[in-house]
């Protein structure tokens, strides 16, 4: 054999390493490249270039001030001239002239002061005069044949001024002077949540907690810890106690969701489980139910119940079960399919029955995983029953809808925020003492 015979393998395996590696190289490039071919298409897609001239950041803005503060509304009918101070414009939070706040001085005019030297004078014949100590005063009259009219020409009017002839919006750091045919409002930003504790016509507004619990009787009628405590959970601005009950309906949507389908899945995980059920066509059915009931989201699952059920929160837990005991199935299946075989020979030697068998000698080995996965499942469901119950009309989902529709109440929106995310964390917490109890038996 000479020696070019013998090199030829060599040469031979040598090309097709060289191959292999440059196809390995342009997979590994090719990789990189359809990744940033897909973002180049989502950035042109999604119109990435228009996002500038459409965010709105005075909107996000107000959205977040309006977070953690509320606005004091000066209102007046244009029709009536009659002149209202009320936190968020609302009837019931409607301040008694005696107690109306300093910053509003009333008189042949109506003077409402607000931060840095600015104010708005609310005159006769339905005018308007905003103070500016910088641009100068802004004078506007409001007219049902007229519609609005202001003293400045549209080409001069600067970027925090919004005006047609039907609507003029005012809007500066110190404050909002809103105008349209039928009323005039000024809108004055306070920190803090306004009447979260008592609305005004409580004995206890504006009363410090030593006042209530250590000082004289303020309703004669009730003592100070029991008429304070039946005012705030009856707040009719705040609706506490509404709220608590949301919240309650919220959980137990999630809790009779995540258990229920615990229940349904566990005898139906025995069947997809290969070692319990050797019959392959049994098997695949319950699995392919598995994968149907999963494969649906709840949100969608919430959508066709509800046609059939109606809204409410047992609609939102149907839709739960639903969801999880696909879940729940594959996951149990799973677990079945590893456990030992021997403990449960070994339960069989002393003539248990089959159900003992799977009682004493199966259930022990997958307990652990069963009730792990569920207590996760439930805590996790206590979110997604917020955005259910926002679609079946139940829980604090409904609230939350409720709130954001109006447009203008978003300390309330923030408030039901906290509440979701203070119990979920309280979920967590108890899921994990849970756990530690049923799982492991540590008490501590």
């Amino acid at each position: 054999m000479t020696d070019a015979t013998a090199d030829a393998p060599i040469d031979r395996r040598r090309a097709e390493a060289v191959a292999r590696i440059g196809a390995r190289r342009r997979f590994a490039l090719a990789i990189p490249a359809a990744i940033l071919a897909y973002l180049v298409y989502v950035f042109f897609a999604f119109d990435i270039p228009g996002l500038a001239e459409r965010v709105r950041l005075d909107n996000a803005a107000t959205l977040v001030a309006d977070s953690y503060s509320h606005k004091v509304h000066v209102t007046r009918d244009n029709r009536s001239g009659e002149v209202t101070v009320a936190k968020e414009g609302e009837r019931r939070a409607t301040y008694p002239q005696e107690l109306e706040p300093d910053w509003v001085a009333r008189g042949d005019t109506v003077r409402v002061e607000l931060e840095d030297g600015h104010a708005v004078i609310l005159g006769a014949e339905n005018t308007a005069t905003y103070l500016h100590p910088e641009f100068g005063p802004i004078e506007a009259q409001a007219s049902r044949a007229g519609g609005v009219q202001i003293d400045i020409a549209e080409a001069d009017l600067p970027d925090w001024i919004s005006y047609s002839s039907s609507r003029l919006d005012i809007r500066t750091d110190a404050g909002r002077l809103t105008m349209t045919r039928s009323r005039t409002e000024v809108h004055r930003y306070f920190f803090g949540w306004e009447l979260f504790w008592f609305t005004l016509d409580s004995p206890y507004y504006n009363r410090s907690l030593t006042e209530i619990a250590f000082g004289e009787q303020l309703d004669p009628a009730r003592p100070n810890l029991v008429g304070a405590w039946q005012d705030f959970w009856n707040n009719g601005i705040w609706r506490h106690g509404d709220v608590a009950w949301a919240m309650a309906e919220t959980i137990l949507m999630a809790f009779l969701g995540t258990f229920g389908a615990a229940m349904v899945a566990l005898p139906l995980a025995f069947i997809a489980a290969k070692n319990f059920t050797p019959l392959r066509l049994v098997r695949g059915v319950a699995r392919r139910v598995f994968d149907f009931l999963r494969g649906v989201d709840a949100l969608i699952w919430t959508i066709v119940l509800s046609r059939a059920f109606g809204p409410g929160p047992l609609t939102g837990a149907l839709a739960i079960l639903f969801t999880d005991t696909g879940s729940f199935g594959k996951i149990f299946s799973e677990a079945l399919e590893n456990v030992d075989g021997k403990q449960i020979e070994g339960v069989a030697s002393t003539g248990a029955r089959p159900v003992q068998r799977y009682r004493f000698g199966v259930l022990p080995q997958v307990m652990p995983v069963l009730l792990s996965q569920v207590l996760y499942f439930f805590e996790s469901n206590t979110r997604s029953a917020t955005v259910i119950g926002a679609i079946t009309g139940g829980g604090i989902g409904l609230l939350i809808t409720q709130a954001i529709i109006t447009q203008k109440d978003w300390e309330e929106v923030t408030y039901y925020i906290i509440l979701i995310v203070v119990t979920v964390m309280l979920m967590d917490w108890l899921s994990g003492v849970l756990r530690r109890r049923l799982i492991k038996g540590d008490g501590g």
